[in-house]
């Protein structure tokens, strides 16, 4: 445990960080795993809707700082590929 009020704020921190991660990170793996769904079902309308949600979710990853905005944009760019 902690032994000085600066490192105990910082474990304080570390852990709300955490929790606030893999909530980002399991909702980005949720909507890959929709919009790799709807493209094996070929419904535009649902491939579209996905990538919206996709898109959304990882911008807003990106803002908390949970991805960095290359990554962001490398996957946003393979996923837009797969829709041609």
């Amino acid at each position: 445990m902690a032994n000085h009020k600066s490192a105990k704020k910082r474990s304080i921190q570390s852990i709300s960080r955490n929790i606030v991660n893999s909530r980002y990170s399991t909702k980005i793996r949720t909507s890959l795993n929709n919009f790799k769904e709807a493209i094996k079902s070929k419904k535009d309308q649902q491939i579209q809707t996905a990538f919206s949600e996709v898109n959304s979710i990882m911008a807003k990853a990106v803002k908390k700082g949970v991805i960095t905005k290359h990554f962001a944009s490398r996957k946003l760019s393979l996923l837009s590929n797969q829709i041609k």
